[in-house]
């Protein structure tokens, strides 16, 4: 490719990365707190509440909680137990690489931000892109 063609293209990538960088760094962030679950402890603080339904559901409200059900009968002799589950391989392998991966993409994005923002040359506009990429998610939000 010629040179004009590729800084052009490193032009495009700056603007694109400052515009998603804050989207990025908030599902990575939010992800991080899905593979904890802290979203599922009894009764979480409000933002991890908030952060997880938009991050799942791509809204505010909180989903609503099912009616507890009615307190479970005593096992009978004519009612079969259920059977013993089968332990499978354990989650936390995984669960350490997901955060792993969302601390990188936080990091990434933040020395993303850090370099275009040093730039003389491109900064104004990469404080435009950066400014829509924070104020459009929650505008979108409340449509």
């Amino acid at each position: 490719m010629r040179a004009k063609t590729m800084q052009q293209l490193r032009r495009y990538h700056l603007y694109i990365g400052m515009l998603l960088a804050p989207a990025i760094i908030f599902f990575a962030f939010s992800g991080a707190i899905q593979t904890i679950g802290w979203q599922d402890d009894p009764a979480p603080p409000g933002w991890i509440t908030a952060i997880a339904n938009i991050h799942k559901k791509q809204t505010l409200s909180r989903p609503r909680k099912p009616r507890p059900a009615a307190p479970a009968a005593a096992a009978s002799p004519d009612r079969p137990r259920e059977a013993p589950v089968a332990k499978g391989p354990s989650p936390i392998p995984l669960k350490a690489f997901v955060l792993l991966l969302s601390a990188g993409l936080i990091a990434s994005a933040a020395l993303g931000i850090a370099i275009a923002l040093a730039n003389r040359t491109t900064r104004r506009m990469s404080m435009i892109m950066l400014a829509i990429g924070i104020v459009l998610p929650p505008l979108l939000l409340l449509v």
